[in-house]
This record gives structure tokens, sequence and C-alpha cells, in this order.
């Protein structure tokens, strides 16, 4: 099934008006995103990737040539998307856009990238989502997990003073061991000691009771908790620390920025996210500001985070490397995506090599969450990862 019933009329208009007659030399897109399930919300971004087509189109296609897409639904599940990824492989694509989670995405990209397919998660956070896991022909526009968990240590260290950390792993899925991997690793680099507690969760469980416990109980009190989670998970997790009294500062991934969450967790305050833009229309880049308006134009909603930007990113990044290469052959824009320094795209700059296919060090917005409402600390740059953290 390649569309969900909950998708938004103005998304099946466009969905519409995009299907009819694919000439044989069109150029075509195969889209594998979850539109229902868990994971829609931060797949979503799969929305700006259809506008950044259709910007291509409207400025005279791609090598002179209509771009077309399909979207085929994985429906936030590792085997439906498997069986996705076989049907798009067999419609032989140019590219696979790919979903933002590699525990869902990866499944896809593997029959894609198989069948000899440049296949870009939209912003998976996971190096796995690359040569390491998938092979030569996979990249992502998103920005690595464990750059995330070093830009929260460095802004809880130097920006806050903190120096006692309680880490909380989501086991869940690759992406938020991975984020708390990178962070746990540069907490040693500024502190000179480990952190001072851990523990781990799993983002279905009903209940962390033992972890708050082992928190409260900690003879080394920290100053705050990291917090290496997603939604939905993250919010009963945040609910469920605040009731039980405990009000240290908490830092997250960019997996758990959204406004869509907040009203479970009433009142939230104190916390803290590295986001990729602001979407209240007042975010420093112009393009930005123009994307969510015109999203909340063609959806009738606002963005519901800020991985719905890296959409329009990958796609972006994959027109550019046709450009550059001059064909869509699957080898000579592997080719000139390696060749990338410093690319720019909607949400930063884009640098890979032909060992490395994820930013692995970002720019990006702290914000912070006060009485269930997002502001903006600034800009912070993440710090340089060691060889093999990635």
């Amino acid at each position: 099934m390649r569309f969900d019933k909950t998708i938004s009329a103005a998304f099946i208009m466009a969905v519409i008006a995009a299907a009819p007659a694919v000439a044989e030399d069109d150029i075509k897109v195969g889209i594998a995103v979850a539109t229902s399930g868990w994971h829609a919300p931060y797949d979503y971004a799969h929305r700006t990737a259809i506008m950044a087509i259709d910007d291509i189109n409207k400025n005279g296609g791609l090598l002179g040539k209509k771009v077309t897409y399909t979207v085929y639904d994985t429906k936030s599940d590792a085997i439906e998307s498997a069986k996705v990824g076989a049907d798009m492989a067999a419609e032989s694509p140019s590219v696979a856009i790919i979903s933002c989670d590699y525990d869902t995405g990866a499944p896809a990209a593997l029959s894609t990238t198989a069948a000899g397919i440049i296949s870009i998660s939209m912003c998976s956070g996971e190096p796995k989502f690359g040569i390491k896991g998938l092979g030569p022909l996979a990249f992502t526009a998103g920005t690595a997990g464990q750059s995330q968990g070093a830009v929260n240590a460095k802004w809880a260290y130097e920006k806050n003073g903190f120096r006692k950390a309680y880490v909380l792993t989501d086991t869940q899925i690759e992406y938020t061991k991975s984020v708390c991997s990178g962070f746990s690793w540069q907490w040693g680099q500024l502190s000179g000691t480990s952190v001072s507690g851990s523990d781990s969760f799993k983002n279905q469980d009903p209940s962390i009771a033992t972890q708050i416990s082992a928190i409260k109980a900690a003879s080394d009190k920290p100053d705050f908790i990291m917090l290496c989670s997603f939604m939905p998970g993250a919010a009963s997790t945040l609910k469920q620390i605040r009731a039980a009294g405990i009000d240290l500062p908490i830092f997250m991934p960019s997996g758990s920025d959204g406004s869509y969450w907040l009203a479970g967790v009433p009142g939230l305050k104190d916390v803290y996210v590295p986001a990729g833009a602001m979407l209240d229309g007042n975010d420093p880049d112009s393009k930005v500001n123009a994307i969510v308006k015109r999203y909340e134009s063609e959806f009738g909603e606002a963005p519901t985070t800020a991985y719905v930007l890296f959409g329009y990113a990958s796609v972006e990044l994959w027109a550019k490397a046709v450009e550059r290469a001059g064909t869509t052959d699957a080898e000579k824009v592997r080719e000139a995506m390696e060749s990338f320094k410093d690319q720019p795209a909607l949400v930063g700059k884009y640098s890979f090599t032909d060992n490395l296919h994820i930013v692995p060090q970002a720019t990006f917005q702290m914000l912070k969450i006060d009485n269930g409402t997002y502001s903006s600390l600034g800009y912070v740059q993440a710090p340089q990862l060691k060889d093999g953290m990635l």
C-alpha cells in the first residue's frame, strides 16, 4: 500500500497532480518513508522533498528532464520497509529517498542499493546509513547522532558549568545509542572523568520506575540528565522523571525536537535540544523561513519538527550531484557527492568523503524548553569527533 488515509488532503492532491503521464525519459524518484505509525512525524520530511522536486521542475527540470516521484509507505515497520524497498527497486528510480530512521529505513535501502540505486536518508543520524552499514551508494542528509551527543556535552559543560552527568540511554534503535556514545566520549574529553551514573531503557517501556530510583539513589549526585531517546517514548520518560520530583536539567538529541509532543508533558521546563533550525519564522536564514511558510500554506499545518526541512536538503544534494556528474548514473553521482566540500543546502553545508557519507560535525541551534515553549539560545558548533567514532 503506497498511501495512508491519514495523509492530508493537500498532500494527496499534490500526489495526484504529479502522478499522471510519466514520460519514458522522465527522471524517476522513489520515496520510501513512514506516512503512518510512530515515525511519521519525522518522515513528514518527505513533504519538503516533494517541494524540492516541484521547484526543480518549475526551473526547467534536471538535465533538461522532468522529475517524477512515487511515495511508498513503510508504516514505521522494518518488515514493511523491506517489502517497499523491493517494490521500489523493481521500478528502477534514479534515486531512492529513504526514511529518517536507520532501523526502519535500512531494510528498504538494502534492496535499492543492491539494485544499484543511489539511496539517501532524509535525516538519519546513524552513520551506518552509509558505507559501513549499507554500502557506497547510501548517504544521509542527517547529522551524526554522535555529533548531537557531543554538542550537548559541550554546551552542558561550557555554558551551564555542569560537572556531573547522568546518562539515560534508550536502546530501542541504533541512533539513540550513537547519541549517548558521542556524549560520553565528549564528556570524558572535557571533564577528564566518566559520567556520574548511567542506565538504560527501551522506548516502549511503560515504566522507568527502576531507572528513576537509581537516579535518586546515585551517591554522586548529578547536575543534569542526558536523555538519549526519541518520541513517543521520550515524552513518557520526561513525564515520569518530572512526576517523580526530579527537577534536574535534561539534555536531549535532535530527534526530540518538535512541538507536536509538548502537550503530553504540561509545563515542561529546563530541557535542552540541539536542532537544525527554528520553525517559528524567526530563523536567521530567510530561506528556512520561506520554506516553513510555504509548508504551512501547502499542508495546512506547521512543520512538526526541524527534521522536516532535511527532506528538501536531501533532494537538493542529489540534484546538485546529478548536475555535477552530468548524468543520473549511480556511480557517477556517488563520486560527485563524495566530492562535496561545504556544499550549501537548506539546512547547512555538506561535506562527504569516500569513506564517510554523513555530516560528522554540524552547527546546531541550542533550543531550551521552558513552560512548554521553545526559545533559541544561539548557535553552537559540534566538536570534532575522534577517528573511529563514526
